[in-house]
């Protein structure tokens, strides 16, 4: 079955970096659509970025846009989520999320698979 496994979050002080990765096993991992939402205590689940497979095609709410990267490692099935300049507002769990719809989205709902999340905390 297919599994997405995280690592990488913790707890940093603003302004601080933190990388996180997905590995995925059991995914048709070509041409299809892998991200990263977040959900903090009380609050919707949000897209923070996402990326076709396919083509390398990235997306960024602007909340995150220019603070964020995300990446991919087509030969290890992996995505990774660089974060810089980090904000207490950040501060959320954060899931990988991948797709077998050969799109993205920014809905949750259109998203198939999820990793079991890992914890970012952001200190001001």
């Amino acid at each position: 079955q297919v599994q997405l496994v995280e690592s990488g979050g913790g707890s940093v002080q603003a302004g601080g970096s933190l990388r996180l990765s997905c590995v995925a096993s059991g995914y048709a991992y070509s041409n299809n659509c892998m991200g990263w939402f977040r959900q903090a205590p009380g609050k919707e689940r949000d897209r923070v970025a996402t990326i076709y497979t396919g083509d390398g095609g990235t997306y960024y709410p602007d909340s995150v846009k220019g603070r964020f990267t995300i990446s991919q490692d087509n030969g290890k099935a992996t995505v990774y989520l660089q974060m810089n300049s980090l904000k207490p507002e950040d501060t959320a769990m954060y899931y990988c999320a991948a797709n077998r719809r050969r799109w993205c989205s920014w809905r949750p709902s259109d998203f198939d698979y999820w990793g079991q999340g890992t914890q970012v905390t952001v200190s001001s």
